[in-house]
């Protein structure tokens, strides 16, 4: 399974990035190492400056390539919430330096994920989604502030990577993002409803 993260999908985290809004999606990889299913996540030793980054998850149910917007939805089943850490400080070096930034983003359990739902339950287009460090809500989402949609999304990695059943497609994250410290609780909301728990150790 591939686990390909969109980024820069709401305009707001651009900003605060100071980066430039996309005029098409942004996407990279992460290994299957990323992946975090349940338990504690610990801290790694070579970042001084690791940032939390809500997402909410497709998870790919069928075989495609090259799939048109239009057929896009039959793609994916399910949709949960996943975080994609950052490491800010490697990232910020490789960036000045020109360099890639994969080991900011895809070192091992980099890919936390929760529990999925049933994409019939959701109103696609009104998805809530939040992230709360400590009891405090730092991250609040929304479908509906997509730069691109799940259908756009799909459709525009397809056409160069092809998708397999189980891949998961992190769809970007919204503004707000901030450091986690040893001993923080990162618990995440979808509609309302706790999807993810975990502790850093």
């Amino acid at each position: 399974m591939k686990i390909i993260c969109i980024g820069r999908n709401y305009a707001e985290h651009a900003k605060e990035m100071k980066s430039e809004v996309p005029t098409e999606p942004v996407f990279f990889m992460k290994p299957d190492t990323a992946l975090l299913k349940e338990g504690d996540f610990y801290m790694p030793d070579f970042t001084k400056d690791l940032h939390h980054e809500i997402e909410l998850v497709l998870k790919i149910c069928k075989v495609g390539k090259h799939i048109e917007p239009q057929f896009a939805h039959k793609y994916y089943n399910e949709i949960g919430l996943g975080i994609d850490f950052t490491a800010r400080d490697l990232q910020a070096q490789c960036k000045q330096k020109g360099l890639p930034w994969e080991k900011a983003k895809a070192f091992d359990n980099s890919a936390p994920i929760g529990q999925f739902f049933a994409k019939e339950e959701l109103d696609l287009n009104n998805i809530q989604f939040d992230l709360a460090v400590n009891g405090q809500i730092k991250q609040n989402g929304h479908s509906k502030d997509l730069l691109f949609s799940f259908d756009q999304v799909i459709s525009y990695v397809s056409k160069f990577v092809t998708l397999k059943v189980g891949d998961l497609i992190y769809t970007g994250t919204p503004e707000g993002v901030g450091p986690v410290h040893i001993g923080d609780e990162l618990v995440g909301h979808l509609n309302g409803k706790e999807a993810l728990r975990l502790k850093v150790c």
